[in-house]
């Protein structure tokens, strides 16, 4: 897997687990006395073998499964043995790596916010996003203030789609920003991604209405929730 280190001892292999060649060499010993290796052909130095627990391959899709479930960083760092700054860095490497799905041409779609807060519980931001109807799949979302630029994001990737109709509440906003013969507002219209997000409410405790935990960051939060969205699509 892409940014991990294989568990095997580079001494038994005798090849380089970057570049899968055989031209590496002794270089001096760590201060555990653990060989190192150089490559001669990919210039990278590496162990033996490495007894860290982020190293092993599982860490990845286990971290994705337990942010589905709702785990906190310390709680996940806690279970998995690893420190919170190593499980913050490989949250980060593992939602740069999701691709976000292709949207569906000519569907029907639900537009809706969720409200959180990010950094402190004075500084309220909203996550935009748009459900595909059918298969109830989230396909893009946006984060930011309560403005014309955060919906536009969102908006003009379904009219990019040819979007058959959009489903939104009343948010004025909304008038300006989807042509007037594809914009609905019917009630029940967003039924489904607002059970969605109360789903996601409980699931992720960052969400939560009534809580001390929330994001740090938008960058973090941006992570978390692409590694809820997509994440097992990817590393299936």
């Amino acid at each position: 897997m892409k940014y991990q280190t294989k568990c095997f001892r580079v001494s038994d292999a005798k090849i380089c687990p970057h570049c899968k060649r055989n031209q590496i060499i002794k270089n001096g010993t760590t201060k555990c006395k653990k060989q190192q290796y150089l490559c001669k052909s990919c210039g990278k130095r590496f162990l033996d073998y490495y007894t860290y627990n982020a190293y092993h391959e599982r860490v990845n899709s286990e971290i994705i499964h337990f942010t589905k479930e709702g785990l906190g960083i310390r709680n996940t760092a806690r279970i998995l043995h690893i420190s919170t700054t190593t499980l913050l860095r490989r949250i980060l490497i593992i939602a740069k790596n999701i691709k976000p799905p292709k949207i569906p041409m000519g569907k029907e779609y639900e537009v809706d916010e969720l409200c959180t807060y990010v950094g402190n519980k004075e500084k309220r931001i909203w996550v935009v996003s748009a459900m595909e109807k059918v298969s109830r799949n989230i396909v893009i979302f946006n984060i930011g203030r309560r403005t014309n630029q955060t919906l536009k994001k969102v908006t003009e990737s379904l009219h990019f789609a040819n979007s058959k109709r959009i489903y939104t509440d009343r948010l004025q906003n909304y008038k300006s920003l989807i042509e007037k013969n594809i914009h609905k507002t019917v009630r029940f219209g967003t039924n489904h991604l607002e059970r969605f997000h109360l789903t996601l409410r409980t699931h992720l405790k960052r969400l939560n209405r009534r809580t001390i935990c929330f994001s740090k960051s938008l960058i973090m939060l941006s992570a978390v929730l692409k590694i809820y969205f997509w994440g097992e699509r990817n590393y299936n």
